[in-house]
């Protein structure tokens, strides 16, 4: 019976979140994005934004690491800053910053500009409810 419960536990916990990540890449081309589920064109990336084609891919590897939701709200903060920018990525200037375990993933980059973008992505994809502000970030700037 235990059994039963773990493997029911599994799928519910499993369904609810592609229930999140379908609707959140549903929202996305609502906008007029594409979200592609295959490997970005850019090597060893599990996220991508093309800022010109208004396209994003998401390596299908991160189901199996069990990252998809957080890649997808990562790459959709970076849609609503190209949104907010008017077709020109723009910091969104959020009152809050991602964790100093994150830190290493965006202070390698040289550019100001680059850095601030990435670390917004990094505070909301980590944010308590990120799914929902990364949802409402999108309809304010997107629509």
């Amino acid at each position: 019976m235990l059994f039963f419960s773990l493997i029911s536990s599994f799928f519910v916990a499993n369904s609810l979140f592609s229930i999140e990540f379908n609707e959140l890449k549903k929202r996305l081309e609502d906008y007029n994005f594409t979200v592609k589920i295959e490997s970005p064109p850019v090597r060893s990336t599990y996220g991508l934004l093309e800022i010109k084609s208004r396209t994003i891919w998401i390596e299908p590897l991160v189901f199996d690491l069990g990252i998809a939701l957080p890649t997808l709200i990562h790459e959709a903060t970076h849609a609503a800053q190209l949104c907010g920018g008017k077709g020109e990525i723009r910091a969104l200037n959020l009152p809050f910053s991602p964790p100093n375990i994150s830190r290493p993933f965006f202070t390698h980059y040289n550019h100001g500009l680059r850095r601030h973008l990435e670390a917004e992505a990094y505070a909301v994809q980590t944010h308590p409810d990120g799914y929902n502000l990364v949802l409402s970030l999108l309809d304010k700037h997107c629509k």
